[in-house]
């Protein structure tokens, strides 16, 4: 709640005719920018939120902060007289002010604005917390991203980072002839990826409606009315399990290309992938875990079949059906932690033996390709084996960073793998695709080859920075309600600091 003392300043502050809540006011300079600006610069005006104080008699330090930096300012009594004393009586910590005056460099080195003016800019009615620690406090940066924000620099970097990852994507590809668009979140059919989706209900149509999985069929229905290279920076949303790797509601961006095929894709995202590490970090060789990856160099392709084979002992071809698989897949030993196991299909089934026991063994950058026809209903089946794809996935410390393939673009085997995917769905399988009859209506129209791809934005942050969990890439990623009771207990309990 406010406390007391500031809601007394903030009444001061009226009394002494200061609008404690301005409108606006003029800088020249950012926090960032004033901290390089050379000495005896004149005419510096910047802004920010008080985060320290030194008090030394008639000098004082304060330090302002904001999103991208932090800079030091002085003030001296013989130069701002009485407002020197009125800034004492009703400036916290925590209050916003705004500082004209001219640079200098301290005797210990760190650049200053000596103060010619301040003027109030907005204040603070609860105290900020000054540290953070357990579990509790994890939770509370979640829920009060804000606090998280102004408290700790990793956490203003993270997201200053992931502004400069989505710029950085975005101009390579449009650099590339990519068109961006965007298109519905609320959908009539559960499509786009093999996943138990979000239901709603439409009032005025009295139908329910689902929050988009992916956006891939819509972006194929694009290509069908003539966009050769089209992406789309996408929310998406799964109504699955929450865990330290997985988000309900994420960002992904999907990108299609007419008249490519998966191999193209391949080579473009390594471009791409590349490029944007190097515009991050300066360098395409980054620290994650214990590892350092060279993000250029040479990315291995291996196969789904050889990587289960090699890790689990398990030929998956040997197996034309989920019950057989399943049956040596206990025989191995091998559990697989996950109600109704016996209704999934084969595809999931190998997916899931796949996430268990091999994606946590690839650390370096990795293409992983045939995947099962089972498991890709949207995808393209190889010329030569009609029962893998052409598909890939990049992998990254045991994370799928891009999942991508050649698109079937046959509507009659397109409707085919559809009904197998409904029938799954009718048996039990919750993650199997729904009958689609609109995007097939549109593939009868004539699609040409086209490859396409996805990429989580947030798994790519969570791997690229280390993060140990994937809503520390997230600003404001979904939690629990709390109760009112809880709400009070979760309550930040910062030390006052009083500035007179």
């Amino acid at each position: 709640m406010a406390q007391p003392y500031r809601l007394e300043k903030l009444n001061l502050l009226k009394e002494y005719g200061i609008n404690p809540y301005p409108e606006r006011y003029e800088t020249t300079h950012t926090l960032a920018q004033a901290a390089l600006l050379p000495d005896e610069t004149e005419g510096v005006s910047i802004a920010g939120r008080v985060v320290g104080v030194r008090k030394m008699g008639k000098l004082t330090f304060i330090h302002l902060q904001d999103l991208r930096g932090r800079v030091q300012v002085s003030l001296k009594k013989d130069v701002l007289e009485e407002q020197y004393d009125v800034f004492h009586k009703v400036v916290d910590i925590g209050d916003f002010v705004g500082v004209r005056g001219a640079t200098f460099t301290t005797r210990t080195g760190e650049k200053t604005v000596q103060t010619a003016q301040f003027t109030f800019l907005g204040k603070s009615l609860r105290d900020l917390p000054e540290k953070w620690h357990g579990l509790k406090d994890i939770e509370l940066r979640y829920r009060q991203r804000y606090l998280d924000l102004i408290a700790s620099a990793e956490s203003r970097r993270v997201f200053v980072m992931r502004s400069k990852l989505l710029k950085s994507i975005r101009n390579f590809l449009d650099s590339r002839d990519f068109l961006e668009v965007e298109t519905q979140i609320l959908t009539n059919q559960a499509s786009g990826a093999l996943a138990t989706p979000f239901v709603t209900h439409h009032k005025s149509l009295d139908i329910d409606v689902y929050l988009r999985i992916a956006p891939e069929t819509y972006l194929k229905r694009l290509v069908v009315g003539g966009y050769n290279h089209v992406y789309e920076v996408a929310r998406c949303f799964r109504n699955e399990g929450i865990s330290p790797a997985h988000l309900q509601d994420f960002t992904m961006i999907e990108g299609y290309s007419a008249y490519f095929n998966y191999r193209d894709n391949m080579s473009l995202l390594r471009q791409m992938i590349i490029h944007v590490i190097q515009e991050l970090f300066g360098s395409t060789v980054i620290r994650i875990g214990d590892s350092e990856i060279d993000f250029a160099s040479e990315w291995p392709v291996v196969t789904f079949r050889d990587i289960i084979l090699r890790d689990c002992d398990i030929d998956i071809d040997a197996h034309d059906n989920a019950a057989s698989l399943l049956a040596e897949i206990r025989t191995k030993g091998i559990r697989l932690e996950q109600e109704g196991l016996d209704k999934l299909g084969k595809g999931n089934l190998i997916d899931l033996l796949y996430k268990k026991v091999s994606r946590p063994r690839i650390i370096s950058p990795t293409f992983l390709t045939a995947h099962p026809i089972e498991l890709s209903p949207l995808a393209r089946k190889n010329d030569d084996n009609p029962q893998i794809t052409d598909r890939f996935q990049l992998l990254v410390n045991g994370a799928e960073i891009i999942n991508a393939y050649s698109e079937l673009v046959d509507p009659v085997e397109q409707r085919a793998r559809l009904e197998q995917q409904a029938a799954l769905r009718v048996a039990g399988d919750a993650e199997a695709m729904p009958m689609d009859n609109d995007y097939l209506k549109a593939m009868e129209y004539g699609m040409p080859p086209i490859s396409g791809w996805g990429m989580g934005v947030d798994r790519l942050m969570q791997v690229l920075l280390d993060l140990p969990n994937i809503r520390d890439s997230v600003l404001f990623p979904t939690m629990r309600p709390l109760s009112e009771q809880a709400e009070r207990e979760s309550e930040a309990e910062p030390e006052a600091d009083n500035l007179e």
